[in-house]
Order: structure tokens, then C-alpha cells, then sequence
């Protein structure tokens, strides 16, 4: 029978503390991934092996999309879009692994994650505008906003958190109740559109993280006016 995706397993009790199935999940795909990035940045070359070209193609291609959307150099966003992107990817696809749940199909690792974005779109907005200024973007294009304004920050972590969580668990439950009615091959075909669906929910969760916080650095910014050329002297003709 499958298990409610709104319900958490107790792996085991630290202490008094019970610790999901969920959080372990979690974990063992934080250890892979910073593994990974320890063994491929210990063994860095001029002429690169396969590990390090397939980091670099992904680093560019992750640079690239920064810079078209955000419009401004990747490297203050490079970590977090790149952690994002990377930490999700690979909780979607750990389902191909037998009797793992992804953490991304628990609504509670979706909002977490929601929240991280939220905080570094103030986080990025402050930096940019400073306290007051920021806080003035809220007044755009009239005081009368402010509330409407205040609300879409809220609606924002909202959408990201059921987006991500309904793709992804949904794809995991029926994948669960096919492989019961039908039998172990059956489900392969959706689990490779399974694959498909999570690299896309990855993709669309950080460019979406990245429109928010290229929102909230330009948001109040006008161009800057040119400034006046002043005329070269004219020198007297002999």
C-alpha cells in the first residue's frame, strides 16, 4: 500500500528527537553530492577529464542562465542557483533508486526550500536597494500596492512549494500504484517521463528563484541618466 505523501516514516530516535526516512534521504544526498564535489575539485586539470568537463558544461550552462535572466554578472548567485538546481535534481531522480522516496515529494522539504529563496530575495534585495530603499519598492508604482505587494512575496514561496511538491509527488504516486496493479515492468515507460519531469521541475525552480531575486534587485532602479559631454575648447587658429 502507498503511504500518504502528507505522512513522514521514523527511521530511528536520536534521543528524544525521531528522525524521518525523509531527513536520512536527505542527507545521504547531501553526502553524495558534497563527495562529489570534493573528489572533482581535489583532482582539477588544465586538460579536463570527464568528471571535471561534464562540472564545467554545467557551471557555464548555469552561468549562462543567471546572466540572461538576472542581467548582471552569475558569480553572487552561482552558489545558491547552482546548489538549488543540483540539490533538487538529484532528490527527484533518487526515486530510480529501489525503495527511496525523494525528499522533493514531501511537502515539507519543498517549503524549506521555498523559504530559502524567499530569504535570499530580501537577502539580495537589501544589498541592492539598502533597508529604506528596498522597503520603497513595495510603493511601486503607488503607495496604495504596498499591501498587493507584500502579499506576492508571501504567494511566491507559495506557488514554488506546491509547484515542486504536486509534480513530484504526484509522478511518484502513480508510478507506485501502476507497479502494484501491473506488475514491476510495466511502469518503466512513466518512470523514464518520471526522470524527465523532475529535471524539468529542477530547471523551473531555480530559474523561478532566479526571476525573483532579479525582481527584487531591479525593481525601483531607472536607468541611469547619460551624463552631459562637456565640448572640447576650441583653440584659437594661428
Amino acid at each position: 500500500m502507498i503511504a500518504s505523501p502528507l505522512t513522514t516514516q521514523i527511521a530511528f530516535m536520536a534521543g528524544p528527537v525521531p528522525v524521518s526516512t525523509i531527513v536520512v534521504t536527505t542527507w545521504a544526498v547531501m553526502a553524495v553530492l558534497l563527495l562529489g564535489a570534493v573528489l572533482i575539485g581535489r583532482h582539477l586539470r588544465l586538460i579536463p577529464g570527464p568528471a571535471q568537463a561534464v562540472a564545467e558544461l554545467l557551471v557555464e550552462a548555469i552561468d549562462d542562465q543567471i546572466a540572461a535572466t538576472v542581467e548582471a554578472s552569475p558569480a553572487p548567485y552561482r552558489v545558491l542557483i547552482g546548489t538549488l538546481f543540483i540539490f533538487i535534481f538529484t532528490c527527484n531522480w533518487s526515486s530510480l533508486v529501489p525503495g527511496v522516496e525523494p525528499p522533493t515529494a514531501h511537502l515539507e522539504t519543498d517549503a524549506a526550500l521555498a523559504a530559502l529563496v524567499f530569504v535570499a530575495t530580501v537577502w539580495h534585495g537589501l544589498r541592492a536597494h539598502g533597508p529604506l530603499g528596498y522597503l520603497r519598492t513595495f510603493a511601486q508604482p503607488s503607495w496604495v500596492m504596498i499591501p498587493l505587494n507584500l502579499v506576492e512575496q508571501l504567494t511566491r514561496t507559495l506557488s514554488l512549494t506546491v509547484r515542486l511538491f504536486g509534480n513530484v509527488m504526484s509522478g511518484v504516486f502513480v508510478i507506485g500504484i501502476i507497479g502494484l496493479l501491473a506488475g514491476l515492468l510495466v511502469p518503466i515507460p512513466l518512470m523514464a517521463l518520471d526522470m524527465l519531469t523532475g529535471a524539468v521541475q529542477a530547471y523551473i525552480f531555480a530559474v523561478l528563484a532566479m526571476v525573483f531575486i532579479a525582481a527584487a534587485v531591479s525593481e525601483g532602479h531607472s536607468p541611469r541618466p547619460a551624463q552631459p559631454t562637456t565640448p572640447a575648447t576650441e583653440k584659437d587658429s594661428p
